[in-house]
């Protein structure tokens, strides 16, 4: 079944090959829609574990599986390409066909990442992911697309080339003989040689989340990049990093002698982040750049929360990572469709565009109240628990993270007030509102957001038994 997840999407970028180019978003369309369909049916019946040879030569194996913070990570992949797509119809001119093969090649990469067990398969898919990202931003991007395009892959491409070598390192000092991830992670090393690895992971997953001070290829990479870019790249690829983090750099910890100074200095990093990312928000005056710095803090609230090293932090992150690709990318679809209309992002520019759009303005006083951790909305769940979770580490790390919050409600409310609220000018005063197809783009999300704020015991039971695992690991002697 995963197998054939990962095959859907493939495939149909390979046919959409040899359609013609007016059929080709409707066909990806369908094709993403059919694999959002798989990762739910996936999502209730569970995954079994697919394994066979790849390179028995040097122990490499195609081994696939998923548990319930996987699961999780697959559906929103899966919804927020579709979304995507659709966001895509009205906006993509030029190179239509290439446009949504990329996107489908793209989403088969980035469901790889979160199901691969074995290194070498998770590093094909994490560095493969790469490529049509970049293309994505390089072509359909904004003025400055291709000094975009090129920052985003040098930085994650520097990244992985650590990555590479923290594996190579844990196959030659293990002596396993084999690449499966599990394998790998228990085997004894040298504390030393524990605390190389550990770097070098968290180089690469700490480039792709970002963390402060890695984050400068971030708000170019999502002011230049089309919707579709942005909506993937802050619902799913940053995740990729995080995602790292559990999966690979915190079994290692306990290797590195459990050192409280890695901790400590990860933490600090996670509270500069936050309080960094917003407060850059406020002095923001570009619409799309004020919501990629706040992913930046924003994703600061996710590293806490795992860094705490405590199942209140780390069930908190995991949900959380979910509820920024939900908000954020709910806030860069708007963005999208502000922009379809009036081709400037300059908030200045805009004004009270509730009275032209009231029903967006609803939708974005939801995204903006999500994004915000408004209690009965999906962020305010994952920050409580990220809280709780830093409050039992380390009782500063909660005390300097919740000026964060506050500003996030700060530079979140201002941005509303500027573009929603006073009198509409004049060239704003005639737009559309939502049509159907942005409708169908945005009500997914607030639907998941609500549902989730509302009542979000179903997500941590569901994350319960991977977060018991990485405990474990974490605490193993």
């Amino acid at each position: 079944m995963i197998g054939l997840l990962l095959l859907v999407p493939l495939a149909g970028m390979l046919i959409s090959i040899f359609l013609p180019a007016r059929l080709s978003k409707y066909w990806a369309a369908a094709v993403s829609a059919a694999t959002a369909l798989l990762s739910v049916q996936l999502l209730r019946t569970g995954a079994t574990a697919e394994r066979m040879p790849w390179i028995p030569s040097l122990g490499v194996d195609y081994h696939v599986a998923a548990d319930g913070i996987s699961l999780l990570m697959l559906v929103l992949t899966t919804v927020m390409t579709l979304l995507a797509i659709l966001a895509s119809f009205e906006s993509v001119k030029d190179r239509v066909k290439e446009f949504y093969a990329l996107l489908l090649l793209l989403e088969s990469a980035m469901l790889g990442v979160f199901v691969a067990q074995d290194f070498v398969l998770f590093f094909v898919f994490f560095e493969f992911s790469l490529v049509p990202m970049y293309f994505l931003i390089g072509l359909w991007g904004g003025e400055r697309r291709l000094y975009a395009a090129i920052k985003f892959f040098l930085y994650t491409l520097s990244g992985s080339v650590f990555l590479l070598l923290g594996i190579i390192a844990l196959y030659l000092k293990s002596g396993a003989r084999t690449f499966d991830a599990a394998t790998l992670l228990a085997a004894p090393l040298d504390p030393v040689t524990a605390q190389w690895v550990f770097w070098a992971f968290f180089l690469a997953f700490a480039i792709k989340v970002p963390m402060f001070p890695l984050h400068t290829w971030l708000p170019d990479a999502h002011t230049e990049a089309p919707t579709a870019g942005s909506v993937i790249l802050a619902g799913v690829m940053l995740k990729m990093g995080t995602y790292g983090f559990l999966r690979f750099s915190l079994p290692l910890l306990p290797q590195a002698g459990h050192a409280r100074e890695i901790v400590t200095v990860l933490g600090v990093l996670s509270i500069i982040a936050i309080l960094y990312g917003a407060l850059v928000s406020l002095m923001q005056k570009d619409w799309k750049r004020l919501v990629a710095y706040s992913s930046v803090s924003h994703l600061g609230f996710c590293t806490l929360g795992l860094f705490s090293l405590n199942a209140s932090g780390i069930s908190g992150s995991v949900l959380q990572q979910v509820n920024h690709g939900i908000s954020t990318g709910l806030l860069f679809l708007i963005v999208g469709i502000v922009y379809e209309r009036r081709h400037t992002r300059v908030i200045a520019d805009f004004g009270g565009l509730a009275h032209a759009m009231p029903n967006m303005s609803v939708i974005f006083a939801i995204a903006m109240l999500s994004s915000a951790g408004l209690p009965l909305l999906n962020g305010f769940v994952g920050e409580f628990a990220i809280l709780n979770g830093a409050y039992q580490a380390n009782a500063l790390w909660a005390y300097w993270s919740v000026p964060g919050v506050v500003l996030g409600a700060a530079y979140l409310l201002w941005l509303y007030q500027r573009t929603m609220l006073g009198p509409a000018q004049e060239v704003n005063a005639r737009l559309q509102d939502l049509t159907v197809r942005e409708w169908l783009t945005v009500l997914p999300l607030v639907a998941w957001a609500i549902s989730i704020g509302v009542y979000p015991k179903p997500y941590f039971d569901l994350i319960a038994p991977g977060v018991k695992a990485a405990l474990e690991a974490l605490h193993r002697s």
